[in-house]
């Protein structure tokens, strides 16, 4: 199953680590670390030019901790994924 971040951007379902809010993940200094640190790896990648509300954490055969920021909200991508099982 395909998950729809927004824009043109779908991934599997299997790659998916983790979705996390962007507004309440972020009061860690901690992950804000491990963002900053992706993007200097050229790990992240955007979605839209629309202000983030989420990111997700995927990794896969070819790449490790790939991250998409994504304009749709975590509750939104939990509701497209709950959908998708049945």
């Amino acid at each position: 199953m395909y998950l729809h971040l927004g824009q043109n951007t779908v991934i599997t379902l299997d790659e998916i680590i983790g979705i996390f809010d962007l507004d309440n993940t972020t009061v860690s200094k901690k992950t804000r670390d491990y963002l900053a640190s992706a993007e200097k790896k050229g790990k992240v990648n955007v979605v839209s030019s629309e202000l983030p509300k989420s990111f997700i954490v995927c990794s896969s055969e070819e790449e490790k901790n790939k991250i998409y920021l994504s304009q749709i909200s975590t509750a939104t991508l939990l509701k497209r994924t709950q959908d998708m099982k049945y």
